[in-house]
């Protein structure tokens, strides 16, 4: 058997029907769509949940609960591995940072933050807002500071 002898199981496939194709077809002139109506016009019909002009499920549920999404800290995120590409002995902040093109700063929120994913070998002076343990650690061994601002 060949890649051209291959075709779908008998009663696999089903043609089409074309609609709007005369009142012989069994679906010409208004093509099944019935008469008139908001589901007969073109790009007709009713969103998905929309319930009839009666008020949504969705707005009869009370809303319960907090949500941090108002006050939650949006960081800069920077990991120890990114910190390589700085040199030797550099104080490290979210501007030198931009400079040597590891972040683009279109404005800092909250602040810079440091992971502690990949190695350092280098010794830096990083200065950033918020520090995880392993980072610390990183920053610390290779013979470097950690400062909070």
């Amino acid at each position: 058997m060949k890649l051209n002898d291959l075709r779908p199981v008998d009663g696999a496939t089903k043609k089409a029907s074309r609609v709007g194709r005369g009142h012989g077809s069994g679906s010409g002139k208004t093509s099944g769509r019935g008469h008139k109506g908001q589901k007969a016009r073109s790009g007709g019909g009713v969103r998905p949940q929309f319930e009839g002009g009666q008020m949504p499920l969705y707005r009869r549920l009370p809303k319960r609960g907090f949500n941090n999404k108002r006050f939650a800290k949006h960081y800069i995120i920077v990991n120890v591995g990114d910190l390589m590409r700085m040199d030797e002995g550099d104080t490290v902040t979210a501007e030198t940072l931009a400079q040597k093109g590891v972040i683009s700063l279109p404005k800092v929120n909250d602040g810079l933050k440091v992971l502690g994913d990949g190695e350092l070998t280098k010794k830096l002076d990083v200065k950033a807002t918020a520090f995880t343990a392993a980072a610390k650690e990183k920053i610390e061994a290779a013979g470097g500071t950690c400062e909070v601002i």
